[in-house]
């Protein structure tokens, strides 16, 4: 700020940037070829300082114009400002192509495990300043967190036999369709169909959730009602329980893990499968969002013989 006339006046950047050169070359017409001006521009630049500055920048003579000492004095004054300025310009322009931007990630536990490692690696590896936030919850919970504004994106699931209504407003990028997988204790003897286990123990997630309707209703499909000894929303515990023979389970892909004492069957139903989408509000212009969609497509596991990369296929 510099009192001129009894006011405050903002100088304006670009001026100060014109004086600076003018000094340095000593002439208008060398300053304006350097910065692209008009010797005419630079001589209303100048002017226009002056009058903002209440400050004679420059005596006018026959062959060209020399600098007042407030002219010197000025730009040795700016110095610090326009580095500032400079700064804040290349800062700036680093959080609008995602270098520095801060992105809010929302996922569900299994999807935290096999798809947002690998996929934040990928993210940080071209954007090594940026800045992730990490949430975990079950869809409902993350869904809800991107409407209040607290998300940028989160990782949902949505069965095939327990389809979601989705909020209006988000945009939604399928990333994986998984096979729904029947596991059985080794050697146990249970049938690998589906319509031969109406007498088997069942393990399943909690009542209530997406997982258990799916279940419940292939069940149905099937003939008959599941009848459910243990629930766990954690499929490591579903899987230990199922090698101790404690009974049978159906899990989606991105929660199996191959185990030497359980067997592993896909089951062929055309509605037993999840799938796994980004999503996040229309509205949102976070630079990093492209960035992270396609880094977490770039994670789907290629050799799992029950996880599929999905095409694109957005909706509103």
């Amino acid at each position: 700020m510099v009192a001129s006339g009894g006011r405050n006046t903002l100088l304006k950047p670009r001026h100060l940037l014109t004086l600076r050169t003018v000094v340095r070359t000593g002439s208008f017409v060398v300053a304006a070829r350097e910065l692209g001006y008009t010797a005419s521009a630079i001589s209303q630049q100048i002017s226009a300082l002056e009058k903002e500055t209440g400050l004679v920048l420059f005596e006018r003579e026959a062959h060209g114009v020399r600098a007042t000492a407030a002219a010197h004095r000025l730009v040795d004054l700016s110095v610090p400002a326009l580095a500032a300025m400079d700064d804040l310009d290349h800062e700036v322009h680093q959080l609008a192509t995602g270098a520095t931007a801060r992105l809010r990630l929302g996922s569900f536990p299994t999807a935290g495990v096999r798809l947002v490692p690998p996929a934040l690696s990928a993210l940080t590896a071209a954007h090594p300043r940026a800045q992730v936030q990490l949430e975990e919850g079950e869809p409902e919970e993350l869904v809800a967190a991107l409407g209040d504004g607290e998300l940028d994106v989160a990782l949902v699931y949505e069965y095939g036999l327990s389809p979601r209504p989705w909020p209006d407003g988000l945009i939604r990028h399928q990333l994986v369709r998984e096979d729904l997988v029947l596991l059985r204790a080794r050697g146990s003897g249970p049938s690998p169909q589906l319509a031969g286990l109406s007498r088997a123990r069942w393990i399943t997630s909690r009542e209530g959730t997406a997982g258990a309707r799916s279940l419940a209703r292939l069940c149905a499909a099937a003939g008959f009602e599941a009848a459910v000894a243990f629930r766990s929303n954690n499929y490591d515990v579903v899987r230990e329980l199922v090698s101790a023979g404690l009974g049978v389970a159906i899990v989606p892909g991105l929660g199996h893990s191959p185990d030497d004492a359980v067997e592993a069957t896909r089951l062929t139903q055309r509605s037993a499968f999840r799938r796994v989408l980004a999503v996040h509000r229309h509205e949102n212009s976070n630079p990093l969002l492209g960035t992270v969609i396609r880094a977490l497509r770039g994670a789907v596991p290629a050799e799992d013989p029950y996880v599929h990369a999905a095409r694109d296929e957005q909706a509103e």
